[in-house]
């Protein structure tokens, strides 16, 4: 009985570590991302991202007042960052939810972002990242972005 409750107390134990591993890698691409940006690293940054990764963003149509989704190109976010000088571009997250299911992950962060040391806007990111050979990469990203009702 007693090598039952070891063995079984081994199993739950490895099983809880590779579930922590799982998310502790899933933050790190997470954190990569605005680390990469905050530092206009374009290579750290491009490792982040799946190939044909989705980057979306909710807003307002500025005359109608209606509810729009942008979707911009991977690679022109990666030219902005690459124009910017470190230290322009820094969002700074907080972690909300992390869910992960086999080679699925799901993360939301509320952020505020300074553009040039500068309040610009808050919001909030949502992640989905999939575990390509063995990596996490980022595949979709849609987040909203306001100035009214931030705490910066």
């Amino acid at each position: 009985m007693r090598k039952i409750q070891i063995l079984l107390t081994i199993i739950l134990a490895s099983l809880t570590a590779q579930a922590q591993t799982a998310e502790d890698s899933v933050r790190t691409v997470v954190n990569n991302l605005f680390t990469a940006m905050k530092n206009a690293d374009t290579v750290l940054l491009k490792s982040t991202f799946a190939d044909g990764a989705i980057f979306q963003t909710i807003t307002k149509d500025r005359t109608t007042g209606q509810t729009k989704i942008v979707t911009d190109p991977v690679q022109g976010f990666v030219e902005f960052i690459g124009k910017s000088t470190p230290g322009d571009a820094d969002e700074r997250i907080t972690f909300g939810s992390l869910k992960i299911d086999g080679d699925l992950a799901s993360v939301w962060t509320p952020y505020n972002f300074y553009l040039k040391k500068n309040f610009s806007h808050c919001g909030t990111n949502s992640f989905q990242l999939v575990r390509l050979n063995g990596q996490w990469k980022i595949q979709y990203l849609i987040d909203t972005r306001r100035r009214q009702g931030c705490t910066p």
